[in-house]
């Protein structure tokens, strides 16, 4: 098991499953958050984004109505992404929601919703910034190739700004949960940076992208295939993901990705002692799109039926041999969790030697057959010899694999004693 932190930064460990948000000026192009660097948009062009800014549809309590019906138990949102617009009412720069059309502080609206709702909020903050003039922009990752006309270099006076804005975020909207750093590209190592947020917020947990280790990890999408071999995580680690392919923010013309994709993505971290944030990028009206909400409301059909197997369990995949199924225990009751797309009906959970007292498919609710099965494949070693003499082990059978194929299948097997069963299983 993972260690707790033993303080109010725990909720991390009960919540689990929450809702990230990127929203800002790019979403008024609809092409990507980044469009000012991937595009090659001159700042002066890009800045008159500025002016066209007002979600008149925005509504927090919308955003968190969809976020409950998939399931998602927080949410952290972009307080000021790559392009330095903040989306609050900041002291610190102009360029800031108080000076569009809109004219109204999102991040207190949200603050004041996940309040009210018993949500913990997190905010994200990009530490690159190509709009600051102080920002040392230098061509690193997710920098500006080079300083715009009038800007000057200056990472003191930028971390001045930086720790006002932190300071600012950490005091004007109640209990936060959590401080997400994004692109530290600088490499600057400054501790006393996550100790003023601790001061501040004591039950927020950081992440790893600031300027230290922070509480936990960011895998990010599907980069780091090395998490594929983990049976478990070590360490606390939040997974995070968006609904569609190409972008964060929002895309017009989104590719998004396919629902049993997400839902095993989910499935995985969480079955594996991690957490997961799903991303939607609101449109600039401040609406999700449609796709988007299509995808959480069926993702919280699964999630409904499956969080028994995910919340408040132990990862236990070093039970069996098999490396394509997970599993989680709580107490006598192990889950199977089929992340991997099935390639027959049958799950063999060799060494387990002992049936289930009932076996039941969380999905449908129905019964599963199981059996302990000697079969041809289990005499078979390596370079063709024989292994002899007979084995048998449980077998989970006739798996309706065809009738959910755009979700995972969990399977719930209750034991009389699964300790004695493992303790068989070992002998």
């Amino acid at each position: 098991m993972i260690a707790r932190f033993g303080d109010g930064r725990d909720w991390f460990f009960e919540k689990r499953f929450g809702l990230f948000i990127h929203w800002g000026l790019y979403a008024i192009p609809a092409w990507h958050e980044q469009l000012q660097w991937r595009g090659s948009v001159p700042r002066r062009e890009y800045e008159q984004l500025i002016h066209q800014f007002n979600p008149v549809h925005f509504d927090p309590d919308a955003w968190l109505d969809l976020a409950e019906e998939a399931g998602m138990r927080y949410l952290c949102i972009t307080t000021k992404h790559h392009d330095g617009f903040c989306l609050w009412d900041t002291a610190q720069t102009d360029y800031n929601v108080m000076n569009t059309p809109y004219g109204k502080d999102i991040i207190a609206m949200v603050a004041d919703a996940c309040r009210r709702r018993g949500f913990p909020l997190c905010f994200y903050y990009s530490v690159v910034d190509w709009h600051h003039p102080n920002y040392p922009n230098q061509g690193r990752s997710h920098e500006l190739p080079r300083p715009e006309p009038g800007d000057e270099p200056n990472w003191p006076k930028y971390r001045a700004f930086l720790i006002e804005q932190v300071r600012e975020l950490c005091t004007r909207y109640g209990e936060i949960g959590g401080f997400w750093w994004d692109m530290n590209v600088t490499g600057v190592i400054d501790r006393s940076i996550n100790e003023l947020i601790r001061s501040l917020q004591p039950n927020a947990v950081i992440n790893n992208r600031g300027f230290d280790e922070g509480d936990f990890g960011t895998p990010e999408r599907d980069y780091d295939t090395s998490l594929e071999e983990q049976p478990a995580f070590s360490w606390p680690t939040e997974a995070c993901q968006s609904v569609g392919r190409e972008s964060w923010g929002y895309k017009e013309d989104e590719d998004y990705y396919a629902l049993r994709h997400l839902i095993a993505s989910i499935d995985r971290t969480l079955a594996k002692g991690g957490n997961y944030l799903l991303n939607v990028g609101p449109k600039a009206d401040g609406t999700f799109p449609d796709e988007a909400i299509r995808l959480l409301r069926a993702i919280g059909r699964w999630y409904g039926v499956a969080q028994e197997a995910l919340l408040d369990v132990e990862p236990a995949t070093h039970l069996i041999e098999e490396r394509g199924v997970l599993l989680t225990r709580r107490g006598n009751t192990l889950y199977v969790h089929l992340t991997n797309y099935p390639t027959t009906r049958r799950v063999l959970l060799k060494p387990i030697a002992v049936a289930p007292r009932s076996a039941t498919l969380l999905n449908n609710g129905q019964p599963v057959k199981v059996s302990l099965a000697d079969l041809p494949t289990l005499h078979m070693g390596p370079g063709g010899s024989l292994i002899a003499p007979k084995q048998e082990y449980l077998r989970l059978r006739e798996l309706p694999v065809d009738a959910f194929g755009d979700s995972v299948l969990v399977v719930k097997l209750e034991f009389e004693d699964l300790d004695a069963a493992l303790g068989r299983a070992r002998g």
